[in-house]
């Protein structure tokens, strides 16, 4: 069984004015020239996630330009049960909303609903970029296996911005401190645990999975001391900081001085220390492995974004990419400049011909 998309609607959304698409559960292979809008798809369909969707951008960013004022998505999503009817919208800049079923609806029971992974050319960076992708790109693995995971970054972020703003005004009182680092400690250490969790299901995934791409052995390491193990003992742990947080003017314990440490598990190589193509290569070997593990716990593979992935790969491995979607069954959504890219797919997948005329988009079955 999969999450796959029967129908996609895109209103005034990025370089696309309105596009409708009917498709299958087969993969999607879109293909175009640079600058016609493929990667805006791929976009809008992360955005039936939970987040701000596979660019980080605003809602405000997204909107076509000059004439909406904002922009809608709507999709009939299939898997596990009847289709659900999903729309979200963004209206003046504001922050997005989601519909399911005609009814309001957080980001979190979206998240429980889809399940995306997505792979760009901006993570190709990620194993020597600073460990703040890598938080990013670790916490996008652990949501898609636990949509709780948002709310507990979400409350850790607005305790600690609390926190940093007392630490900059040079605030000493202990009294000030107390209940924003409880709501610290009690977060963090979910997050911490959760991450931990993900980290063990990947490693499951990955062992002894008969793939093309290698394994990457991963570790979640702090860039400075230990991760407390406990909630009490993070939250002692920011108490003892506090003298040291003031000379800083920010929180210097937590969740968020977490890294993610990679090796390639044949070579016993650091991932940064590895080839472009080897560093390319663990990255789509993680996608993969997550998408065998959430298929594993919920019994469905998720819908996976793939910008640009062939292009980077030589023949046999794209081929192999190939095969392990199909054994999956997942719908992947890929992206490229031409359709020999997708040649060994054959009647696997569907492809979908974008182009852009006079400054706006068209898609059409190729």
């Amino acid at each position: 069984m999969t999450i796959a998309l029967q129908s996609l609607m895109m209103s005034h959304f990025r370089s696309h004015r309105v596009v409708r698409m009917e498709v299958d559960a087969r993969p999607v292979a879109l293909f175009g020239p640079n600058g016609a809008g493929k990667t805006n798809i791929l976009e809008a369909v992360s955005l039936f996630s939970p987040g701000r969707g596979l660019r980080r951008a605003s809602a405000a960013e997204m909107t076509r330009r000059p004439e909406a004022l904002g922009w809608k998505l709507s999709a009939v999503v299939s898997g596990g049960g009847a289709p659900r009817e999903i729309e979200t919208f963004s209206e003046g800049g504001a922050a997005r909303q989601v519909m399911i079923d005609g009814k309001a609806a957080s980001q979190v029971a979206l998240g429980a609903l889809v399940r995306v992974l997505w792979l760009v050319p901006a993570m190709d960076r990620l194993w020597i970029e600073s460990a703040d992708g890598r938080r990013r790109f670790l916490d996008r693995m652990v949501l898609s296996f636990d949509p709780g995971h948002a709310e507990a970054s979400l409350s850790y972020e607005k305790a600690m911005r609390e926190r940093n703003r007392l630490l900059k005004d040079m605030v000493r009182d202990a009294h000030w401190y107390g209940a924003l680092e409880r709501q610290m400690a009690e977060a963090g250490h979910r997050i911490d645990v959760a991450r931990r969790a993900a980290l063990t299901e990947l490693a499951g995934a990955q062992k002894g999975a008969e793939t093309a791409f290698p394994a990457a052995a991963l570790e979640l390491v702090q860039t400075e001391g230990e991760m407390p193990e406990t909630e009490e003992d993070l939250r002692e742990a920011l108490a003892e900081s506090r003298f040291r947080d003031l000379s800083a003017g920010r929180t210097l314990v937590g969740p968020h001085r977490s890294d993610l440490y990679g090796v390639y598990a044949d070579k016993g190589v650091p991932a940064r220390d590895c080839s472009t193509g080897e560093q390319k290569a663990l990255l789509v070997s993680l996608i993969l492995a997550n998408a065998r593990a959430l298929q594993t716990r919920i019994g469905q593979a998720p819908l996976l974004l793939l910008d640009e992935v062939a292009a980077h790969l030589d023949a046999g491995r794209r081929a192999a990419l190939y095969d392990e979607i199909y054994a999956l069954g997942a719908q992947a959504w890929m992206t490229g400049t031409g359709p020999e890219l997708f040649a060994e797919l054959g009647e696997r997948a569907q492809m979908l011909d974008v182009t852009e005329t006079g400054g706006e988009s068209r898609v059409r079955l190729a």
